[in-house]
């Protein structure tokens, strides 16, 4: 079992930035995937920016050239930078973790809000 502990969120202003962390912890094996997905009230999830192993990334449209997705695979852990941030990023933020080949983990979610 893998479990995934997230931290970073909160308030910011429209403009500002924040660092969400996620980390991996248990029977490891192998990290082939690390994410951040997004839910906000009343949309469905959305991918917000993911990594593979080797370090190719993907980013959602909305968040291209404002946000980062980086990993340290000796940690596994996953950060997201987000800067410039905007009202509608406004969202809990979900890690998602694909393990040990077919392993689908989630972390708890954690709230960012950004005000206008």
């Amino acid at each position: 079992q893998v479990q995934l502990v997230e931290s970073g969120g909160g308030l910011v202003q429209a403009g500002g930035s924040l660092r969400l962390s996620c980390t991996a912890s248990g029977i490891i094996f192998s990290i082939n995937y690390m994410g951040w997905y997004r839910q906000a009230p009343g949309k469905q999830r959305e991918l917000v920016a993911g990594i593979l192993s080797g370090g190719s990334t993907n980013y959602a449209d909305s968040v291209k050239g404002r946000f980062t997705i980086s990993r340290d695979n000796a940690k596994n852990t996953v950060t997201l930078q987000m800067n410039s941030l905007k009202p509608e990023d406004t969202a809990v933020y979900y890690c998602n973790v694909i393990a040990n080949l077919r392993g689908n983990y989630w972390g708890q979610g954690t709230q960012v809000t950004v005000s206008s």
